[in-house]
């Protein structure tokens, strides 16, 4: 087989990095050795480390780069969705369109190769976001695998012609179904509902869940006991549920156990749960992240991840993930390097493995879906916040970012 490519010098792995030569032909990787002989074009990457693109688990593109329309004021969960609610029904489908773009755009310039966006219907939209999104996974598919979760963020038994629309959004092609059980009157029916919808359509399910830092009360066990009733572990995701940050060591090790007996998966929203949470509190702020790297010790599957881009929920954000990532090992205190090179697999493999990815990684016959990072390992990748300088999507490049250059006459690179 004629080679297209070969990346050499390439560090890829995990725990211990390895260098080696990659070669690309057809799209796919062919073959991986510390040194391959080959009558092709190749690149020298000089050590540099090579992940198999970010997977972005969590994003809300059809409601990013709003803030213009609604200035957040009390910085507080209600007021994020009051405030969406109305300015959406002023929405088209050209704008959200065109403000997704631009959202999905810094994204894969950042990186990612594979995102799950959760997109708003209900009365108030209709299915003008779905329409918009589905244009852009069509249109972008040369450069980043999009999957659609259609879901109802003002809730379903409360907002009577919801059900309706997300039934036909799933007809009409999302990929998944999410629920938002902390907007509805009946949070455990619609629970009940969003699962039986996923039987219906045979679909994956993501919940928005627990969404404050009084651990009181909690709808996780109600997921946890549908998931095992329907036979749907290992397809079902929880994202924020904050309220595990604010329990104790004995309770959460039991609910980590739980989670991973019944295959639930989480997804931590550093920027947004950060942002919205403890805003009762005067002083000895509460974080309001949760520990995923600590589910992870229990076998939990877990995801670092977006959310919101610039509205009320989450006023700020690039679509970095390796930002992210290292957002999120501040906020937990992380600081060895085996720590730190689990924050960039939460925002690679485990996240593949959340959403059921196939065809993964940086294996022979897998796509040659790569990102090249301005790192020599892991560790300093999330540590430095490390520039992506080019990506592949099918073994076609899909984005080049060249590394920033000291001009003075006696400047030499780091790389020299």
């Amino acid at each position: 087989m004629a080679v297209d490519l070969i990346l050499r010098k390439a560090c890829i792995g995990a725990g211990a990095p390895q260098t080696v030569d990659i070669a690309i032909a057809d799209g796919r990787i062919v073959k991986i050795a510390p040194q391959i002989v080959a009558d092709a074009p190749d690149e020298d990457l000089a050590g540099r480390l090579v992940v198999p693109g970010f997977v972005e688990t969590h994003i809300h593109l059809d409601k990013s780069c709003i803030l213009e329309r609604c200035k957040s004021e009390q910085g507080t969960l209600a007021e994020a969705i009051a405030k969406v609610a109305v300015a959406k029904g002023a929405f088209s489908e050209d704008d959200v369109y065109r403000r997704a773009r631009r959202t999905l755009e810094k994204s894969i310039l950042h990186g990612t190769t594979r995102m799950r966006t959760h997109v708003e219907v209900d009365p108030r939209i209709g299915l003008k976001g779905f329409h918009a999104i589905k244009r852009l996974q069509r249109e972008y598919r040369w450069a980043i695998d999009v999957e659609i979760c259609a879901f109802p963020q003002e809730g379903l038994l409360n907002d009577p012609g919801t059900e309706e629309l997300l039934i036909e959004a799933c007809a009409q092609g999302a990929d998944l179904i999410g629920g938002c059980p902390y907007t509805d009157r009946d949070p455990h029916g619609q629970i009940a509902r969003i699962f039986a919808i996923a039987r219906q359509f045979d679909r994956d399910i993501d919940f928005h869940l627990d969404f404050d830092i009084d651990p009181s009360r909690m709808d996780l066990d109600e997921v946890c006991r549908q998931t095992q009733a329907a036979g749907w572990g290992g397809r079902v995701t929880v994202g924020h549920v904050t309220k595990l940050s604010a329990i104790e060591p004995v309770r959460f090790a039991v609910i980590a156990k739980r989670l991973a007996d019944a295959g639930v998966a989480v997804t931590v929203l550093p920027a947004t749960d950060l942002y919205l949470m403890g805003r009762d509190h005067s002083h000895d702020i509460p974080r309001g992240v949760t520990a995923a790297h600590r589910l992870l010790d229990y076998g939990v599957v877990c995801s670092i991840a977006t959310n919101n881009v610039l509205n009320p929920f989450t006023p700020f954000g690039d679509c970095s993930l390796i930002r992210m990532a290292n957002l999120y090992a501040n906020v937990a205190q992380i600081g060895r390097p085996d720590e730190l090179a689990s924050c960039l697999d939460m925002v690679t493999r485990w996240p593949a493995k959340l959403m059921n990815l196939k065809n993964y990684g940086i294996a022979i016959g897998n796509p040659a879906d790569l990102v090249v990072l301005d790192s020599t390992t892991p560790a300093l990748a999330v540590a430095e916040l490390a520039r992506p300088l080019f990506g592949m999507k099918n073994g076609r490049r899909s984005f080049v970012c060249p590394p920033p250059r000291l001009l003075a006459a006696s400047a030499r690179s780091i790389w020299d």
